[in-house]
């Protein structure tokens, strides 16, 4: 009887599209999102059609504005702060980093504030909305790191239970709201002013050196790829505009569907930790990539 070939997977046909895609690039922008981190243990925002999950984020206003919000957010985050700091990368990080030093990508541009794709390696890297890892006062503009934050959260909550938790999006966490209202929320102990992580909150601008530095990377690109975004958020999205706008090949690897599906050149809707993880079977500096091969 003749032996029947085998089907290849979603992933695996996702892969050889994303490697024949890659192909000819050689300065490729990435773009990437919270799908990327979820294979790590950080949850997203969005399910598959781009809608929120859960409540939205605290917003810039709201944060500076309500002692409230400012006690909840610190509450929540000294809980979700030592699970998301204990996060590593995954193998989408580490495929990413190991095209990098291929020479594949030139920069990669992520709307996380986790640190992975440095952890990974990556180290063209702009971190759009910033790093939670550190904490900034915005009274006196002093920094400090998060995680030497947390023993005076401790130190100044002795006893404080934030009972049944559950872990959510970017450090944060699910608490019943009798715990927050016990909570004590850090000041500056230079100048007594609030502190806040050093990331963009909704309602609050990007920096505008940092949205130049990536206009100027992306217009140095050949290609625009979109890893684990949707692009709801405009911030992101005008980037995968951009692109299209000059008329660069556009890629997006996603679970689910995007702002800028109707832009895109190559949309791949499959799981992204495996199917970059099949794109780059193994990320070690020494291995050949599938990107290589001659298209």
């Amino acid at each position: 009887m003749p032996t029947l070939a085998a089907t290849p997977s979603p992933t695996a046909d996702a892969a050889a599209q994303l490697a024949d895609w890659l192909a000819p690039r050689r300065h490729v922008f990435v773009l990437t999102g919270a799908g990327i981190s979820t294979g790590s243990g950080i949850p997203d925002y969005r399910d598959a059609a781009g809608a929120w999950k859960r409540p939205a984020p605290v917003t810039w206003q709201a944060f500076t504005d309500d002692a409230v919000v400012y006690r909840r957010y610190w509450a929540r985050s000294h809980v979700g702060w030592p699970r998301f700091a204990a996060a590593r990368p995954n193998a989408a990080h580490r495929a990413l980093a190991a095209l990098e030093a291929d020479g594949r990508v030139a920069t990669l541009l992520t709307q996380n504030v986790d640190g992975l794709h440095q952890a990974a390696g990556s180290r063209a890297v702009i971190d759009l909305h910033g790093r939670l890892d550190q904490v900034v006062c915005l009274g006196c503009g002093d920094r400090q790191p998060r995680q030497g934050l947390q023993p005076r959260l401790l130190a100044d909550n002795p006893g404080w239970s934030p009972g049944a938790a559950a872990i959510a999006p970017d450090g944060d966490a699910d608490i019943a709201n009798e715990a927050e209202v016990r909570f004590v929320p850090p000041r500056c102990l230079h100048c007594a002013g609030l502190l806040k992580p050093d990331v963009v909150f909704f309602g609050e601008n990007v920096p505008r050196d940092r949205v130049l530095q990536a206009q100027t990377a992306l217009e140095a690109s050949d290609a625009l790829l979109v890893v684990g975004s949707s692009l709801m958020v405009y911030s992101g999205f005008r980037f995968a505009k951009r692109a299209a706008d000059a008329g660069l090949p556009l890629a997006i690897l996603n679970g689910g569907s995007t702002r800028a599906d109707a832009l895109a050149t190559l949309k791949l809707d499959v799981e992204i930790v495996a199917t970059l993880a099949a794109l780059v079977p193994s990320a070690g500096p020494d291995q050949e990539l599938r990107v290589n091969r001659t298209p």
